[in-house]
């Protein structure tokens, strides 16, 4: 094989480790596809092709030479915008000339191994507060912010715990949504909350796809329509689940 054609599977390696990063991180479709046309074109390919969905890529470079397109199956896909700034920030270095191919390729290895997110006890403790802060935006009682602390933040733990246990994302979130529902409601029953609605409504809040929907949108308004739409149904199973693990309890009352 001579090494242009070396040299372009390279880069074709290089682009699609680049969007894989992006796509598992919660990047949105459009934002993956320019990322990987702009790294093809700053190492020389001016015409590239590329097909994201929130499944898998296709990509492929246009050469004088006979190319194939690749593909690279997304199973796994979390949010998480700290490895999305480090992609954007190796392809502007790409862009401006100050990272070879192999350094590229190398340094995003690195950023795919890396463990950039905060660890357990913190987003906890971030699901508890916020859970308590957003009771409070919803025009709760100051009585009811420890309740839906509590609450929140076992069901985030629930969420986290469930979906280690068993990956399949529904059955967690509406795990977490019947714990958070059952908890609250016992607050209400031995009188340490008040106002069981605004508890439950502050308690859910951190695991509503607030991602999921914003990237839909701009999504479909890029022209992306299989993307968003795919990304706005998984959005709407996950507000189903929420709510169903809630209208379960409020049966039982």
């Amino acid at each position: 094989m001579t090494k242009e054609k070396l040299d372009k599977y390279d880069i074709m390696d290089v682009c699609l480790l680049a969007g894989k990063i992006m796509l598992e991180s919660g990047a949105e479709t459009y934002r993956v596809e320019d990322t990987m046309m702009r790294i093809a074109a700053s190492f020389g390919i001016q015409t590239s092709h590329s097909y994201v969905t929130p499944t898998g890529i296709m990509f492929s470079l246009e050469t004088r030479e006979p190319t194939k397109t690749k593909l690279i199956r997304i199973s796994e896909r979390t949010t998480d915008l700290k490895k999305v700034t480090m992609v954007n920030s190796v392809s502007r270095q790409i862009s401006q000339g100050d990272l070879s191919l192999e350094e590229a390729y190398e340094l995003l290895k690195e950023i795919e191994r890396a463990n950039v997110s905060f660890p357990l006890w913190v987003q906890l403790a971030a699901a508890s507060i916020s859970s308590g802060c957003f009771l409070i935006m919803f025009k709760g009682q100051w009585l009811d912010f420890i309740p839906a602390m509590f609450a929140g933040g076992l069901g985030f733990f629930t969420l986290v715990y469930f979906h280690r246990l068993i990956p399949i994302k529904f059955f967690a979130e509406f795990t977490a949504s019947l714990i958070i529902g059952t908890l609250s409601a016992l607050f209400v029953t031995i009188g340490i909350g008040i106002e069981l609605d605004k508890i439950i409504i502050g308690s859910v809040m951190p695991l509503v796809p607030g991602l999921l929907i914003t990237n839909a949108v701009r999504d479909l308004m890029a022209g992306h329509l299989l993307s968003g739409l795919s990304k706005g149904a998984e959005a709407f199973l996950t507000a189903f689940a929420i709510g169903a693990g809630i209208a379960v309890v409020f049966t039982f009352l």
